[in-house]
């Protein structure tokens, strides 16, 4: 069953039909195993294309979402194709005598078993489909084999034996005589601040260590830690580890892997691409605020609400779920938490690092405040801004629109021109007009989405105040254009307005804009050549950056 619900997008208050029959048809196709190329449908769809790339990671990561419900379905104990996790236990296996059913994921199931010929206990892992697994199912099953034995590290589980019995896949690891954090923070609620603390650093740095090999793990959460008898951690399941020069094969394109609630942004948007050690710090961070808190950061009642908050919404703040939380531990969740991968950590030894000076009441890093770190906060684009691909064209005709009644404005003034009236039409009826125009050539792109109306409601709110300076100076009994600088005032408002919204770089644009008020109060006899010029060119610049953008070649 599709868990997809097509989200509509508006026009008018009328939802785009040929929009979401687009998207239901795609997320058909990723429910049968068909590989999509995104580029590829917005070059198909180009007049779609901007809402496909906003909406993609939703349908990405519902569908994922729909296939481990499925899976948890097809693992029920009455699947009797085959498969030697049916046997009744204990039973023999080749040379092993498995004991007890310890877990299953994804893929596999594990066991504990006796190996006689050794003396010793393991953990023996096969595929959960057994016979039936895909050949996929078994290059990926190798892969975690390939990538664990790779692996000598204290803090991951090390493997012993990789084979087949009677056709089956398997390989055995080290049994931890312990319990999953899953299990932990069932039991017992969050745990307490430091042992949380020491746990997430162990496996930080065993995450680290995986790395440094060329090896991502790409699905840690509380399940796949384990934690022995003396409070030791050890990261587990690599079932969808990427090796970076072998793996790639084995993702298709635009699959979302991972387990939803603990995913980073750039794993539910389904770009492997953009997965680097930081999405892995990402999902330390997810598991880390769960065992402090309780709970994972993004809760949902549904997959779609769930896939938007991965997309777009910030977790709450963990003191405000726990008050008794350290300011510091929140600094650490929080920063691995950032939905830019370059505001994380840029390793996992670094959060290792931060916590074990946590659990050593020494100064984090987190806390730090690097100005580069604040910089590139304050002036990245947030995840609306690809709407501005729709709009670069029409900025660039209102740079000249604007820079032309400026022109105007200056040019009648110079005339010697003292009735306020061809200045109050000028900037009303005439800008009044263009903006009609505006709107209905950006309604002809394509459906309008609810950020470019409240845009576009904040852009009429200053035409709107714009056109209430003439009255104004009537009423106060001033001059035409002695209010003028107040143009400079209310257009930087508007530039802050989008910075929050769309993209920090507008600061700049609103910093120029509110610099020119005061040139314009200095120079008042060239007041609308000053704004014109610095206004047209806050509309233009950015016009022509997001118009290449959507141009530029793989568009």
């Amino acid at each position: 069953m599709n868990p997809l619900k097509v989200p509509q997008t508006e026009e008018d208050g009328m939802p785009s039909e040929e929009l979401a029959t687009l998207l239901t048809s795609l997320a058909d196709r990723l429910q049968k195993g068909e590989p999509i190329d995104l580029e590829t449908e917005c070059k198909s769809h180009p007049e779609h294309a901007v809402d496909l790339r906003q909406l993609w990671g939703m349908v990405l990561v519902t569908e994922a979402i729909g296939r481990s419900e499925s899976q948890v379905e097809s693992k029920r104990p009455n699947f009797t194709e085959s498969g030697s996790w049916q046997m009744t236990l204990p039973a023999q296996w080749g040379d092993y005598l498995l004991v007890e059913e310890l877990g299953r994921g994804g893929m596999g199931i594990v066991f504990r078993a006796d190996q006689p010929a050794l003396g010793r206990q393991v953990a023996i892992k096969m595929i959960l489909r057994d016979r039936l697994a895909t050949e996929q199912d078994r290059q990926r099953f190798f892969l975690e084999a390939q990538s664990l034995a790779k692996l000598d590290h204290p803090g991951i589980v090390p493997v012993f034996e990789v084979g087949e019995f009677e056709k089956s896949p398997y390989f055995t690891m080290q049994f931890v005589q312990g319990k999953t954090l899953s299990a932990m923070l069932a039991e017992g609620g969050p745990m307490h601040q430091r042992q949380a603390a020491k746990i997430l650093s162990q496996v930080a740095r065993a995450a680290h260590f995986a790395h440094e090999r060329g090896i991502l793990h790409r699905d840690i959460k509380p399940s796949n830690i384990l934690v022995d008898q003396a409070g030791e951690a050890k990261l587990t399941d690599f079932g969808l580890a990427k090796l970076t020069d072998v793996s790639e094969g084995l993702t298709k394109t635009g699959a979302v892997v991972g387990t939803p609630s603990y995913m980073s942004p750039e794993q539910a948007s389904g770009r492997s691409s953009a997965m680097s050690a930081a999405s892995d710090v990402y999902s330390l961070g997810t598991v880390l605020y769960h065992a402090i808190t309780g709970r994972p950061p993004l809760v949902a009642d549904s997959p779609v609400q769930l896939a938007l908050k991965i997309l777009e919404q910030d977790p709450i703040a963990p003191r405000l779920i726990d008050p008794r939380i350290d300011r510091d531990l929140e600094m650490i969740v929080i920063r691995c938490l950032q939905k830019p991968p370059d505001l994380r950590y840029a390793t996992a030894e670094q959060m290792a690092n931060d916590l074990d000076a946590f659990l050593r009441d020494e100064p984090i890093d987190a806390r730090s405040g690097h100005l580069a770190q604040v910089i590139a906060r304050v002036f990245r684009e947030t995840h609306h801004a690809p709407i501005l691909e729709n709009w670069g064209l029409l900025w660039m005709w209102h740079s000249l629109v604007l820079l032309i009644a400026c022109v105007a404005t200056w040019m009648l003034q110079v005339s010697g021109t003292t009735d306020r009236w061809p200045y109050a039409t000028l900037w009303t009826v005439g800008l009044g007009a263009w903006a009609a125009v505006f709107w209905a050539m950006r309604r002809r792109m394509g459906p309008v989405t609810f950020v470019e109306r409240q845009i576009a409601h904040v852009w009429g709110a200053s035409m709107i105040a714009i056109g209430l300076v003439f009255p104004l100076e009537w009423w106060l009994d001033l001059a035409p254009l002695s209010l003028s600088p107040i143009l400079g005032i209310i257009s930087g408002m508007i530039f802050v307005v989008k910075a929050g919204i769309l993209s920090g770089a507008f600061y700049l644009q609103a910093a120029c804009l509110f610099g020119s008020a005061i040139l314009m109060a200095i120079f008042p006899a060239y007041a609308h050549l000053i704004y014109g010029v610095i206004a047209a060119a806050c509309f233009f610049i950015p016009g022509l950056k997001y118009y290449r953008q959507l141009h530029r070649p793989g568009f």
